[in-house]
């Protein structure tokens, strides 16, 4: 796979949002563990954005879309859907632009994502995710109040900005030989998809989704975007119910494969984050590693980027899920 860009977003918008982030978005950390290099038999690179700005990738996306309005649009203000972290992400990027915000949240989204979207200065709008539609929320809520929609991962910018995570990455450690990214609605994959393309060229492209929600698994092995119900996982940033029209054109043409795990192992990726690197790792930003123990026999001896894509999750939630010994859901 040989691709640079595929159809409106290509390797340039991502150089263009580095650029535009710069002196804004944290340019986040690459951490490094023998115990876990020890256990896949790899050299294992973790790109830290739970240590972005907000605890999570999505504030690069939502600030390079935020910022690439014009004027007009900026006044009249941007609507958005999501469950947590693309939520905080524009509240807080709109709050840095001054843009008024509003956001579609579920009435089941974490608390904590919940508080720091309001204290962001987000006007929230709930809903019921199992029963209700928030892009149909989302889209007349723009059309009734003139707002600009920023969907959270099918959107040029939005995905030109989260490529500039693995675009740091590779800058700090070179060219690897594989790279995990979670994998929800694929504004992460797809941009982490495109700058891999054009920085490490023969390095395989991984998604992990649950594996409750493996829409973009199905997507990907029938060349076309399967639909799901909401799946129930831990993992809420990843309980999208399809992939994106732009997103699917990248990830069929520039990634390699999707990866599923379980919410047992998700939890026990987050007892590793916590002991091996001392980090608060929420469920969703445990996919990556979660797969690279499913593929220690594969990537042996190689190089290997895990993007670990949030560390937001209630302190509650996380101490019952580490603790939990039996089911998880």
């Amino acid at each position: 796979m040989t691709c640079e860009g595929v159809g409106m977003v290509e390797f340039e918008h991502v150089v263009v949002a580095g650029e535009r982030l710069a002196g804004v978005a944290h340019r986040t950390p690459v951490l490094r563990s023998r115990l876990v290099d020890e256990a896949v038999g790899a050299e294992v690179f973790f790109k830290a954005e739970n240590f972005q700005r907000m605890g999570a990738f999505k504030f690069r996306g939502a600030y390079n879309a935020v910022a690439s309005l014009p004027e007009e649009q900026r006044r009249r203000g941007v609507v958005t859907f999501s469950s947590g972290n693309h939520a905080q992400a524009i509240a807080l990027a709109c709050r840095l632009l001054g843009v008024p915000a509003t956001i579609v949240m579920p009435h089941d989204a974490p608390a904590a994502k919940v508080a720091a979207t309001s204290g962001y200065g987000g006007k929230i709008v709930r809903y019921d995710r199992y029963a209700e539609d928030r892009e149909a929320i989302g889209t007349a809520l723009a059309e009734e109040q003139g707002l600009t929609l920023i969907p959270p991962y099918d959107h040029p910018d939005v995905i030109a900005g989260q490529g500039t995570a693995a675009k740091e990455l590779f800058e700090e450690v070179g060219e690897l030989d594989a790279l995990f990214a979670p994998l929800g609605g694929g504004g992460l994959l797809s941009g982490t998809a495109l700058a891999t393309r054009a920085l490490s060229p023969g390095c395989r492209v991984f998604g992990v989704e649950p594996e409750a929600g493996d829409d973009g698994l199905r997507s990907l092995r029938g060349g076309e975007i399967v639909h799901i119900d909401t799946p129930r996982t831990i993992a809420d940033g990843a309980q999208t119910q399809h992939l994106g029209e732009h997103t699917f054109a990248i990830i069929r043409n520039a990634v390699d494969d999707i990866r599923t795990a379980t919410d047992a192992q998700l939890v026990e990726a987050m007892r590793l984050f916590a002991t091996y690197l001392k980090i608060v790792v929420e469920p969703t930003g445990c996919l990556g590693l979660a797969a690279v123990r499913n593929a220690a026999a594969e990537i042996e001896g190689e190089r290997v980027g895990v993007i670990i894509s949030g560390g937001n999750v209630d302190l509650e939630r996380y101490a019952t899920l580490l603790g939990s010994t039996e089911s998880v859901t």
